[in-house]
């Protein structure tokens, strides 16, 4: 091997995982795709946390816009985006929020909804991760948009904040037909 053929390899190896690491860079770390994206949502059926004997299922999305949140007691991110998820429950009159309480204490979760107030239409209780691991929820908070045909538009990685309904969520919903719009 010449010896410019030496000298050069280190250099091209270097200078191809230089490029690698600034093309990461100029990624967001949450934005992570689902590919339930486009797709009906999981069936399922699970008690709901407030009422043992009422069942939350997949059915509780037709005909409606639902954003569901995945959310738990313990989940400090939880939180911080409750009063954010009280206010959308306020403002959202067409939308359904439905919440999703995922590997968490009962009474927990219920002392949390009555001490900071209730934003979900209805809350389904999964403290195995039965049906989380569906939805391919691998941490909370996690908000998933679901159209009037129950076909997931989008999803959410991390807290709902002020003008995540506007920028992130709506752009991916037809309110006058209640269903996804295509990606542009």
């Amino acid at each position: 091997m010449s010896k410019s053929v030496k000298f050069l390899t280190p250099l091209v190896l270097f200078l191809g995982l230089a490029a690698l690491l600034f093309y990461g860079l100029g990624t967001d770390p949450r934005m992570v795709p689902s590919p339930l994206v486009g797709k009906p949502a999981p069936k399922f059926t699970l008690p709901a946390l407030n009422n043992p004997s009422q069942t939350v299922s997949d059915a509780d999305f037709k005909g409606k816009i639902s954003l569901v949140n995945v959310w738990a007691s313990w989940c400090v991110s939880c939180r911080a985006e409750h009063a954010q998820l009280m206010q959308l429950a306020r403002e959202l009159g067409q939308v359904q929020i439905l919440g999703l309480n995922w590997k968490d204490d009962a009474a927990d979760a219920t002392r949390m909804l009555r001490t900071y107030g209730d934003p979900y239409l209805l809350s389904a209780y999964d403290p195995d991760n039965e049906v989380g691991i569906d939805w391919g929820v691998y941490g909370a908070p996690e908000t998933f948009l679901v159209d009037g045909e129950g076909i997931i538009c989008y999803k959410k990685i991390g807290p709902v904040g002020p003008g995540t309904w506007e920028k992130e969520l709506a752009p991916h919903i037809d309110l006058t037909t209640k269903k996804c719009k295509e990606p542009s």
